[in-house]
């Protein structure tokens, strides 16, 4: 593998996302070969929990600006319209494997540092549990232009007023603030973050697999009951209408003509957060 290693100790099977120069952005590799991993693991007998983490500044800054702008403006030169049908086909490959964090039959757990935005909330909100380093930030800055939630976890995360305060505006939440309104599970210092999430790991595998199976299947089946896929189908297909708005297709357009980087820049701009907000300079 060349996006991600693994390894497996004490029932614990530790996938670590390794493109920490990339800020594990994700790409179709990452989305192959994380999909391969979390199956494998759940597949093996000697592994009890499934431990997510990533090298480097950022756990994953969302999808690959580069390819996914690119392979979006390339639509244009086919000269035909956009096919729903095949966006929503290509979007679930993502989706699916982000799941897959959900439907293992095994806990999932999400260790995360630094930034944990867009894309990266899609996958790992469908973790069974996340602790975040105190300098962690989370959010969805493409609510605001290019798309959509589309593992949709984020009512279930925070209930329905929460989740419309953060994806209406897109705004950044800061780790402490993430454990504060139930985002995630709680926040450690950021050196501790490995050692105290490995630990807990560890903690949670003493219990018989035969448990966790089906304690983690009596919790998440709560969230299913309330429509879980219905939402997730909805938020898959209006992300793809999102990324072919009018506003959407300038997003493009500009990321073309000036860099993602500024596009990004001036989206957030007015918000004044993530990379255009006073945290991210102690990240660089």
């Amino acid at each position: 593998m060349k996006t991600l290693r693994t390894e497996t100790e004490a029932g614990v099977c530790s996938i670590v996302l390794a493109r920490p120069a990339e800020y594990n952005t994700i790409t179709p590799a990452v989305r192959d070969e994380l999909g391969a991993a979390i199956d494998e693991a759940d597949a093996d007998p000697a592994v009890r929990v499934i431990l997510l983490g990533a090298e480097g500044p950022a756990f994953c800054a969302g999808y690959g600006l580069d390819w996914s702008t690119e392979a979006q403006a390339e639509e244009g030169k086919r000269g035909r319209v956009w096919d729903s049908v095949a966006d929503l086909r290509m979007i679930s490959r993502f989706v699916d494997t982000y799941m897959k964090l959900w439907y293992a039959a095994k806990p999932t757990i999400a260790a995360v540092q630094g930034w944990c935005i867009g894309g990266g909330t899609d996958m790992v909100l469908c973790a069974d549990i996340i602790i975040a380093a105190e300098g962690a930030s989370f959010g969805y800055p493409p609510s605001r232009v290019w798309g959509t939630p589309t593992t949709a976890m984020w009512v279930y995360r925070l209930g329905l007023e929460r989740a419309k305060r953060y994806l209406l505006t897109g705004d950044e939440i800061p780790a402490p603030e993430a454990a504060r309104i139930g985002l995630v599970l709680e926040t450690v210092p950021d050196d501790r973050l490995q050692e105290h999430a490995l630990a807990f790991a560890r903690r949670m595998a003493q219990v018989p697999t035969s448990q966790l199976v089906m304690l983690k299947l009596l919790c998440n089946q709560t969230a299913e009951n309330m429509g879980l896929a219905s939402s997730r189908a909805l938020g898959s297909l209006f992300d793809g209408i999102a990324r072919h708005t009018q506003e959407g297709l300038d997003f493009v357009a500009r990321a073309r003509a000036a860099g993602f980087r500024q596009a990004v820049r001036e989206r957030d701009d007015p918000f004044g957060d993530y990379g255009s907000g006073p945290r991210s300079k102690g990240r660089r």
